[in-house]
C-alpha cells in the first residue's frame, strides 16, 4: 500500500532526479528514501534497526530493495544527499500530491512545532536548520530543539508543505517565507492562509495584503487588548449555527453556543510612511471557552488559597522564620499558581513575638475584569465580506485544529517525539522523510473516507475494536498490519493467505492490490 502511494507521489523519481547516483550503485537514493518513508509508517525505528525491520517486512518484494543493503551507513548517505535539495523535493512532491489526488489548496492552515534533540550539536553545519535552545512545546528546556512548520489543506487536512527551522527561530518571522512557498504551490489560485496568533504582525499582514493572499488569525492582546474584550456585551452579538466537532454527538442543551459580532480596526506600521492597514475584526464568544476559563480560574484560586493557608499555619516555623521568607514564598505561590495579577498580600513582623505576619486576599476588581473577557477572542482578516461573511470567517478559522491533529500524528504514530542523529544536515533530511510519511498517512485517511462517501457511508465496520468507526490513518494501518504475503515462485503469482474481511474491504476502498509488486 505504501509503495503504491509513493509511486503516485513520484517520490523515487523526484529524489533520483535531484540526487543521481553512479550507474554502478546497488541502490538509488530514491529507493532508500521510499523505504524510510515505509519504515516510519509501519514500525518507526532508529536507523541502525531499519535493516532488521526490512527483513521482516516485504520490503524486497514491495520496493525491489534488498534488505541487506539497508545498513545505517547507506541510509545516512541518502539523507546527506537529499539535504541540499529539500525545498525542491518538498515543492515537487506537494505538487504531485495536488495533481494526483485532486487536493484543493485554496485554504491552507499553517503552524509550527518544536522537536527535541538528544545531543549537543555544537558544530552544526551551516545552510541547514540549526539545533538551538528555545521554547519547546514538550517543556524540555534542557534539550536543544529544531522546529518544523507544516501547511495542511482544508480538503482532507493534507500536509502539502513543510519546512525545518532553527531551534531559536521566531515563529512570526517565518510567515512571509511560508506564504511565498504556499503561493508557488497553489499556482494561479488565490490562497487563504489561516494560522494562530503568530501570523499577526504588521510586516506579515502588509506582505499578505500586497500579495493578495487572504488571511485569518486570532489577535493577541498586543493587537486587541483585554480591556477591549472586557467591554464587549454578549447581547450585541448574534448567535451562529456552528457546532464544534467535540459537541457533534451531544444533545442541543449540552452543546457550546457561539456568538459573533464584527467591526473594523486599523493597524499602523512602525515607520511614519508605512501605510495604515484596515482590517475586519471578528469578535467571537464561545460558551464552552467561557466555562473552561471560569473553571480553570476557580481551580487555580482554590489551589493558591490552600498554599496560602498552609503558609499561614507555618508562620514562624523553621521554613518561614522571618518576613523575607514569607514574601519569597508568596511570590513563588503567585508565579506557580498564576494568580499574581489578583493576589494582594501584606507581610510584617509581630512586635511582641517577633514572628512574621501575613494578610492576603484576591482582588475582586481584578477578578471581575478578567472574568469579563471569558469566552471572547478576536479574529483578524482581510477577506472581503462578499468572500466570507462573519460566520464563514469563524468556520474557516475553526479548521485550524487540523494542523494540531496532524502534529499529533507527527509526534505519535510516526514517532518524532525526539531525535538523535549524527548532524543537523541529517536531522533536516529526516524531518522531510517523516513529513512525507505524514503526507501518505493523511492521504490514506482521505482516500478511504472519499471512497466511503461515494458509497453513502462514513464508517468502516469492525475498524475499531470490532465496532464501526470513522477511518483514520492509524486505524487503517493498524488493520492492515497483520497482512501477509507469499511471494510468487516461477509462474505462480504472489498470494495473500487468509486476509480478513476488514483487510479486503480496506484494500478495495483504497483501490490497491498488494500483489502488484515492483
Amino acid at each position: 500500500m505504501v509503495a503504491g502511494f509513493c509511486s503516485r507521489l513520484r517520490i523515487r523519481e523526484l529524489v533520483d532526479a535531484a540526487c543521481p547516483v553512479r550507474d554502478t550503485a546497488e541502490l538509488t537514493h530514491g529507493q532508500v528514501i521510499e523505504v524510510l518513508v515505509a519504515n516510519r509508517l509501519t514500525s518507526p525505528a532508529p536507523l541502525v534497526h531499519v535493516q532488521a525491520w526490512a527483513r521482516q517486512w516485504a520490503v524486497g518484494e514491495a520496493f525491489g530493495v534488498e534488505p541487506e543493503l539497508l545498513n545505517d551507513d547507506r541510509i545516512g548517505r541518502a539523507l546527506d544527499a537529499i539535504a541540499p535539495h529539500l525545498d525542491q523535493l518538498v515543492g515537487s512532491v506537494g505538487l504531485a500530491a495536488i495533481e494526483a489526488f485532486g487536493i484543493d489548496v485554496t485554504r491552507l492552515h499553517w503552524d509550527m512545532t518544536s522537536i527535541s534533540l538528544h545531543g549537543d550539536y555544537d558544530d552544526a553545519e551551516s545552510g541547514f536548520a540549526r539545533p538551538r535552545f528555545g521554547h519547546p512545546k514538550d517543556r524540555r528546556p534542557d534539550l536543544k530543539q529544531i522546529q518544523s512548520g507544516i501547511a495542511v489543506s482544508s480538503d482532507g487536512a493534507i500536509p502539502v508543505f513543510h519546512r525545518a527551522y532553527d531551534g531559536a527561530a521566531g515563529e512570526v518571522a517565518q510567515v512571509i517565507g511560508a506564504m511565498q512557498a504556499l503561493q508557488r504551490l497553489a499556482g494561479p489560485q488565490q490562497v487563504l492562509m489561516v494560522g494562530d496568533s503568530k501570523l499577526i504582525s504588521y510586516a506579515n499582514l502588509a506582505a499578505m495584503i500586497a500579495d493578495e493572499v487572504g488571511f485569518i488569525a486570532p489577535a493577541s492582546k498586543m493587537f486587541v487588548s483585554a480591556q477591549t474584550l472586557a467591554g464587549l456585551d454578549l447581547a450585541t452579538a448574534r448567535p451562529v449555527d456552528y457546532i464544534a466537532a467535540r459537541d457533534a454527538g451531544k444533545s442541543a442543551d449540552r452543546r457550546g453556543v457561539w456568538h459573533v459580532r464584527e467591526d473594523t480596526m486599523t493597524l499602523a506600521g512602525p515607520r511614519k510612511n508605512d501605510p495604515v492597514l484596515r482590517l475586519r475584526r471578528i469578535f467571537v464568544h464561545s460558551s464552552a471557552r467561557a466555562q473552561a476559563a471560569a473553571s480553570a480560574r476557580a481551580k487555580k484560586l482554590a489551589r493558591a488559597g490552600e498554599d496560602l493557608v498552609r503558609l499561614e499555619r507555618g508562620l514562624g516555623s523553621r521554613h518561614y522564620p522571618d518576613e523575607q521568607a514569607v514574601t519569597d514564598r508568596i511570590t513563588a505561590i503567585g508565579r506557580a499558581r498564576r494568580v499574581s495579577a489578583y493576589l494582594t498580600a501584606e507581610t510584617g513582623t509581630d512586635r511582641l513575638t517577633g514572628k512574621p505576619t501575613l494578610a492576603w486576599h484576591f482582588d475582586a476588581h481584578a477578578l471581575d475584569a478578567e472574568a469579563a473577557t471569558d469566552g471572547w477572542y478576536a479574529l483578524l482578516t482581510n477577506l472581503d465580506p462578499r468572500q466570507a461573511d462573519t460566520e464563514q470567517v469563524l468556520r474557516h478559522y475553526k479548521g485550524q485544529e487540523a494542523v494540531e491533529r496532524r502534529y499529533q500524528a507527527f509526534k505519535g504514530p510516526l514517532a518524532v517525539t525526539n531525535l538523535y542523529l549524527k548532524n543537523n544536515r541529517r536531522i533536516n533530511a529526516l524531518i522531510t522523510v517523516i513529513c512525507l510519511a505524514l503526507l501518505i498517512f493523511c492521504l490514506i485517511e482521505r482516500q478511504v473516507r472519499l471512497a466511503l462517501a461515494a458509497r453513502g457511508a462514513t464508517k468502516v465496520d469492525g475498524l475499531y475494536a470490532g465496532r464501526p468507526a470513522v477511518p483514520t490513518g492509524k486505524l487503517v494501518l493498524d488493520a492492515l498490519t497483520g497482512i501477509r504475503l507469499i511471494p510468487g515462485i516461477g509462474q505462480s503469482p504472489p498470494t495473500i493467505p487468509q486476509p480478513t474481511d476488514l483487510q479486503l474491504h480496506l484494500l478495495d476502498l483504497l483501490d490497491i492490490d498488494p500483489r502488484d509488486l515492483r
